[in-house]
């Protein structure tokens, strides 16, 4: 991700393809010992999970707490997860995961795709599944509480079904996860909701989205536009046209957008609502910084479109 369009979106390039494949053959056959070392749940007798983004990574090592080993695939805040290209590790690190979470919807089919040469007995996790998403829906689930909630509680039950002795422990990290971890996610959310509901608001892609309803926020960007920029497709004349007169007119107290696909067309409207003195807000579609929980990144996050809609409205 970086301050270009992004030219490749979806699916895997051939080389990738080639890599991944004959990686998980080498594994299936034996060979698999050579080269990669063992992850840390052999050694230590922890469940081996693997996440293909770390958000969702993060939330499955603090529900798994000492009793599992998460790997996170895609943790660099600069890699675009729609065109990641897997490296030969990264389907070793798959092929041995006890349970496997990957996001679906389209968003990281890469996964998918090692995932289906795997014949282990592995436990998958595929988040749009479990939420309902069909095939071209939003796939920023984890923007969605409600969705991260459903998340949070099929992680458990995967981790007490692979660990039944365990099962306490695991129902006791996420019932902390929830009550505490997410404590001040929960109340800023609750916040912005009943102080600023209504609230029109603008966007540079469909990962704000998810959010825009849970905060009571009323997000009146073309949806097709918010597609386009998300899937690094070119915006319809009349979809840019519509939102400069959003922000011309005002009719956005705030502007939302995503700090990892700066393209032109949202540089563009970013200047044009910084000259219109209409607050802008930045969202990052994974860990920023790649060390951050998940709970204290969207907070951050949170806290500063609470912020640009106090200076935007005087509230």
């Amino acid at each position: 991700m970086s301050d270009t369009s992004r030219p490749f979106r979806f699916g895997i390039r051939p080389a990738a393809l080639l890599v991944f494949a004959a990686v998980t053959a080498a594994t299936l056959a034996g060979c698999s010992t050579s080269a990669a070392p063992s992850p840390p749940s052999i050694a230590n007798h922890r469940l081996a999970v693997v996440a293909t983004e770390n958000f969702w990574g993060s939330i499955a090592s603090q529900l798994g707490g000492s009793h599992v080993a998460v790997t996170s695939i895609i943790t660099n805040p600069n890699t675009d997860p729609h065109a990641y290209e897997p490296t030969a590790q990264d389907a070793i690190t798959i092929a041995r995961g006890q349970l496997v979470i990957e996001n679906g919807v389209g968003y990281d089919p890469w996964a998918a795709k090692i995932l289906a040469s795997n014949q282990g007995n592995q436990t998958v996790l595929n988040v749009g599944s479990l939420v309902g998403a069909q095939p071209g829906d939003n796939p920023h689930r984890w923007y969605n509480p409600a969705d991260v909630q459903l998340v949070i509680g099929q992680i458990v039950k995967d981790l007490s079904d692979l660990d039944p002795t365990d099962q306490g422990y695991f129902m006791s990290q996420g019932k902390q996860f929830n009550s505490v971890a997410l404590a001040q996610y929960d109340s800023v959310i609750a916040t912005i909701k009943s102080r600023y509901g209504g609230t029109r608001v603008g966007a540079s892609e469909s990962i704000f989205a998810m959010l825009a309803p849970a905060l009571g926020l009323n997000l009146i960007t073309p949806p097709t536009f918010l597609r386009a920029i998300s899937e690094g497709e070119n915006p319809t004349v009349a979809d840019i046209e519509t939102i400069d007169n959003q922000i011309n007119d005002h009719l956005i107290k705030i502007y939302v957008y995503n700090s990892q696909n700066v393209t032109p067309d949202v540089q563009a409207q970013l200047q044009l609502a910084k000259a219109h003195h209409i607050p802008v807000a930045t969202i990052t579609e994974t860990l920023q910084p790649a060390s951050s929980t998940y709970q204290a990144w969207q907070t951050r996050q949170l806290q500063g479109i609470e912020q640009a809609l106090q200076r935007s409205t005087g509230q």
